[in-house]
This record gives C-alpha cells, structure tokens and sequence, in this order.
C-alpha cells in the first residue's frame, strides 16, 4: 500500500491542500478561501473540515495517510506547533495548531515557516531535487527564503535563519515593515519593484509608457513593469535593472556565506524568467567571490504553486522519519 501524506500550504487569502504519494507526487489538490475573521480562529477548523469532506468524496480514509505537513506565515514553535504574529491571518495570540489539527484527525502534525516549507518543495522535487545544499528565495509580497544544508534546514537560534528578504541592500534605503531600512524586502518583492519604478520615475525624461502611467495615478504592478520591460520600454528596463541589481547583490551575499549548489528563485515576481534572471545572475556573478561565481548557480523555481503543498508532504515525511 502507498503510504500518503497531506500537505498544506497557508496564506493570506488561499489555503492550498494536497493528498500525495510518500514520494511526494500529488494525488489530488484543492483550494479553499482562508478566512481571517474573528481573530483568525476559524482557519485551522475550517482547513481540517475541509481534510475531512475531501476524504469522504474521494473515498480514503485516515488510515491511508501517514502524516500531515503545514506551511504557515508568521513565528513557528516547531516543538510546540504554535504560530504567533501572522498578521496577515489576524493571528494575534499564540495559535496551537498541532494540537488542534492531531486531536481532530489523529495523524502526526509538523508546522514551519512557509518561506522554508516552499524550499523543502523544491528541494524534493524541483529546482533543487539533485543537490544537498539549496538555498531558496521567494519574491512575492514579500521576500521569503530557506536555507537546506547538507540535506536539512536551517533555522537558526531563534528561528531567523534564511531571512534573506532582510538582508541591508542600500543602507538608509527604503522603510521596511520589520523597523530597519534598505531591506531587499522592499526593493525585490511585487510591491518593492512598484516602489522602486515610482521612486526614479521623477529623474526619467524621456518618452515612457510606464512613466505615464506612474504620472497619470493608472494602477502598476511589478507583472506590468517587467511586461513593459520585455517591450522595449527604456524605463521599464531602467526599473527592472534596479531590481535585479540589489537582487544580484543580496544573492551574492548569500553565496558568499554558503556557497549552495543552487540559489532557487520563486514567488510571483519570478515568473517574468529570463527578463529577471539574466541582470540577476550578471550582477551576482560581479559581486560573488571566484570559487562561488563559479560553483553556485542561480535557478529559477520549478514547482510554481505547488512548492507549498509538496514541501509540507516533505515536512511530514521527515517528522515520521525523525
């Protein structure tokens, strides 16, 4: 008998949930809306409900699954299972998960950060699945990351490892929401490449679709700047080497520090490709020591949506195998 797993991937607005195989193929996948009201507490009864009727129309049963793995935002107690300060979810108060979610279906739980959870998905079965030493970054809404090791993440003393989304890229920079400025957060997310284009906009003179629609008050996403950019808009194109140039720097960073097999990149913001992974790697490869710049590569993310899902079937895996 194949031993299952399930996976879920929470986030702000969509929870993603996933039966897989302990081979980490995904045998069915759903959705279902996250719903943050009431201080959040509705969100973990409203994910093992729906574990529960998907169960029941798909015709398995608890005793066909091993584990369960979860993604969330927010500070983890792996340990414990609990999250605190996820914002997004209205999670104000120490949330106990694991407690919940194992009492309710009787399956062994593991939680962790969902910028590391990500990681483990493409670790296992993506972009990173023929190497042990990974690192991954996410450019979404924020800039999430997850460092792999020799085969296992690290998470720091306190739980801050891989938070490359902080690293200083321009000292004095732009305020982040964490308190301190200049963060690759707020240079290299979908909000920090608006940001950035809105910051030069005001030094550009020349003819500029995206300056136009910077000046008229039209709506610009990162998704319409790096469209823009692959259109011949010179603006555009001065924006995303912007991006890519505090991108490429904090990367360096990073392999200079660890010298990983890959640095994966994922999130939103990297479905623009190769308009984003060319400059990034140029300026990586300035900016990296030699033996990095020639060891390390710069990958773009393989498993899209379903890094989360497949990274918490990962994450329950390694809890039973522990």
């Amino acid at each position: 008998m194949v031993r299952k797993l399930i996976g879920i991937d929470l986030g702000g607005t969509t929870t993603k949930l996933a039966f897989l195989t302990d081979s980490g193929e995904i045998l069915d996948k759903w959705a279902i809306t996250t719903d943050v009201s009431a201080n959040g507490e509705k969100i973990v009864p409203n994910i093992i409900n729906s574990i529960s009727k998907k169960m029941e129309d798909s015709d398995h049963k608890i005793d066909d699954f091993i584990g369960i793995g979860m993604g969330t935002p927010g500070s983890v107690n792996r340990e414990e299972g609990t999250v605190i300060g996820a914002y997004n979810l209205n999670w104000k108060t120490t949330q106990h998960i694991k407690d919940q979610i194992e009492k309710a279906l009787g399956l062994p739980f593991a939680l962790d950060n969902d910028a590391n959870v990500a990681s483990l998905g493409e670790y296992w079965k993506g972009a990173g699945s023929k190497d042990s030493d990974v690192v991954f970054v996410t450019l979404g809404t924020g800039v999430g990351g997850g460092v792999i090791v020799n085969g296992e993440l690290a998470h720091g003393v306190n739980g801050g490892a891989g938070e490359i989304g902080h690293i200083t890229v321009e000292p004095g920079g732009f305020e982040c929401t964490c308190g301190k400025r200049g963060c690759l957060e707020q240079y290299a997310s979908a909000t920090g490449v608006v940001k950035v284009a809105k910051s030069l906009s005001s030094e550009f003179t020349g003819q500029s679709r995206l300056k136009e629609m910077i000046n008229s008050g039209e709506e610009v996403t990162s998704k319409v700047v790096f469209f823009l950019a692959d259109n011949g808009d010179i603006f555009a194109n001065q924006v995303v080497d912007h991006v890519c140039y505090y991108l490429g720097l904090a990367l360096a960073n990073v392999g200079n520090t660890l010298n990983p097999d890959n640095i994966v990149i994922g999130g939103g913001v990297s479905n623009a490709g190769n308009t984003l992974l060319q400059p990034t790697t140029k300026y990586f490869q300035e900016n990296a020591f030699r033996p990095v710049r020639d060891s390390t590569k710069i990958r773009l993310a393989q498993l899209g949506n379903d890094a989360g899902v497949i990274g918490a079937g990962s994450l329950a895996l390694r809890n039973i195998n522990k």
